[in-house]
């Protein structure tokens, strides 16, 4: 079958975020997905997936440990495991992008754990 938006699983997530299942397996996952200007995914990391993510639209900022990297449109980031990374839309427009994930990240996300 012929995979778009308008026939994939559709998910709400974060701050008015959506994302649509493209391929969902044990083993893959592809999913596309917006951000709306000014939000943001909490911090993360996954113990055994690796992940890949294309920016479609507009610009990213991915933090990645310590770093902030901006992605701009038409260009990807890799995340290996055990890596703690967020992404950004501090821009003005939609944010619209491919994440794929190497296994599914089912049960594979830990959210980072803020210390005062």
């Amino acid at each position: 079958m012929k995979k778009l938006k308008e026939n994939s699983e559709h998910y709400n997530w974060g701050d008015n975020c959506s994302g649509w299942h493209l391929v969902k397996t044990p083993s893959l996952s592809v999913i596309e997905e917006l951000m709306p200007p000014n939000t943001q995914e909490k911090k993360h990391h996954h113990k055994i997936a690796q992940q890949f993510f294309r920016i479609l639209k507009g610009k990213a900022i991915f933090e990645i440990e310590k770093e902030e990297i901006e992605v701009e449109e038409g260009n990807g980031i890799h995340i290996p495991p055990n890596t703690n990374h967020r992404i950004r839309n501090d821009e003005t427009v939609d944010l619209e992008f491919l994440v794929i994930s190497q296994p599914n990240t089912r049960g594979d996300r830990f959210n980072e754990e803020y210390k005062n």
